[in-house]
């Protein structure tokens, strides 16, 4: 196997988490006195962080101010950190994936945009933090995926040469990230991608789940 080391992505990839984001965002906006979103919508509104989640459910005709805004995510986490991982699914094969990945031996890392405060609670209810050496959350770079530093530095803390790794995810962000990083990217074909389904020309493969992707990796 050419790859050294391997990134997964998380809400989308590993874990289907949004019936709690949209708990989440239901309690928020009642607290708020604002009208409901579908999940369908927070669906779409999933990927690029807890921020732009909160400001999308929050924006109708026009978007919140800077205040409006910062006052509800504070909401957001407050029922965020009391729902977290409660309904959470595996999605097919993530199990089994991960089993299977972690006995090659290879470092493993985790790079989300999920902040600290609960990517590690939600890793660790599910039962599946020690899978990783690297945990990588929305906040522990200055910067979020699609920008190449949160990849960077879970490859920095695996010991591993970013062009040897691969990255595992589901939306363009995770393509983005990996092509900006320098490294290959397989995708999965359910998760969240913000109403825009990856196209298989546009990463390395697109995989039905972690086990093919490791099938494929060996044979790379």
């Amino acid at each position: 196997m050419k790859f050294r080391s391997v990134t997964f992505d998380l809400d989308g990839t590993l874990l289907d988490t949004v019936c709690d984001l949209a708990e989440a965002c239901r309690l928020t906006l009642l607290e708020l006195g604002l009208a409901p979103r579908s999940e369908d919508e927070i669906r779409r509104f999933v990927g690029r962080g807890m921020a732009v989640l909160v400001e999308r459910c929050l924006t109708r005709e026009t978007p919140p101010d800077a205040a409006q805004l910062d006052a509800a995510i504070a909401v957001f986490r407050r029922h965020y950190a009391a729902v977290n991982g409660l309904k959470a699914q595996f999605f097919p094969g993530v199990r089994e994936g991960l089993a299977a990945w972690a006995a090659t031996g290879l470092p493993l890392a985790v790079v989300t945009n999920k902040p600290a405060a609960f990517t590690g609670p939600l890793l660790e209810r599910v039962g599946i933090a020690h899978y990783f050496q690297s945990i990588v959350s929305g906040d522990t770079t200055a910067q979020r995926k699609p920008h190449p530093a949160p990849l960077l530095h879970a490859c920095a803390e695996l010991g591993a040469d970013v062009a040897s790794n691969l990255h595992i995810g589901d939306s363009r962000h995770d393509i983005e990230t990996a092509r900006n990083a320098g490294c290959a990217v397989y995708c999965v074909p359910y998760g969240y991608n913000e109403g825009e389904p990856v196209n298989a020309a546009d990463c390395d493969a697109l995989v039905a789940d972690l086990l093919v992707a490791l099938r494929l990796a060996g044979d790379a």
